[in-house]
């Protein structure tokens, strides 16, 4: 059913994007990879690439949205039950930590990471919305529209374009690095002078 769905929201096309990328951002999952379809969009058709990617991430901030507005409604007990048995004050220990640094990262990197749990937390613990609206639409504009360029990029010339700019994927991977040090850094300090802001 779930596979049927996500088919149907493929083949609509950006549209459906938008619907694919708000399904998925409130925790509902679904089959397609939202970063193979945007790369491959831009491949396959170049002049929809930033529209659908933008699409995209209107569509995952306001599923993010929902499920941060769910949790912070039902507070500590949607915390509770929503993440995994066991697990869920390791996850608020990590939020209060490290912060929206703890959502920021999963929502921008590509890889598997657990992004709704720490929305939840997020919610569950009331950070303040704008600021999480602010991390969450960076993470987004940079992943989605970062992978329309590469996918427009390799439709025009794949091996060439990967051959010329390996360096610059190895460089970009250890700036992101240091970004992202430098972020919990940064977060680290406000806890420790903002200590009331801590539960």
């Amino acid at each position: 059913m779930l596979l049927k769905i996500t088919d149907f929201l493929v083949a609509v096309g950006p549209w459906g994007v938008l619907l694919l990328a708000f399904v998925d951002s409130t925790g509902i999952p679904v089959s397609a990879g939202m970063d193979a379809l945007l790369i491959l969009v831009g491949v396959k058709n170049p002049s929809q690439a930033y529209f659908t990617a933008a699409l995209a991430v209107a569509g995952s901030v306001a599923g993010n949205t929902v499920l941060f507005f769910a949790s912070r409604r039902g507070g500590r007990r949607f915390l509770a039950t929503t993440l995994v048995p066991g697990r869920p004050k390791r996850f608020r220990r990590w939020f209060q930590r490290f912060g929206l640094v703890t959502v920021f990262v999963p929502a921008l990197m590509p890889i598997p990471m657990p992004l709704k749990l720490f929305v939840v937390s997020a919610g569950a613990l009331h950070t303040g919305y704008v600021p999480f609206l602010l991390v969450i639409l960076a993470a987004r504009l940079l992943r989605y529209f970062g992978e329309a360029w590469l996918g427009i990029r390799l439709g025009q010339d794949s091996t060439q374009f990967l051959r010329s700019h390996s360096w610059d994927f190895v460089l970009g991977s250890i700036g992101l690095f240091v970004f992202l040090y430098l972020m919990v850094v940064v977060s680290e300090r406000w806890r420790k002078i903002h200590p009331e802001q801590v539960e």
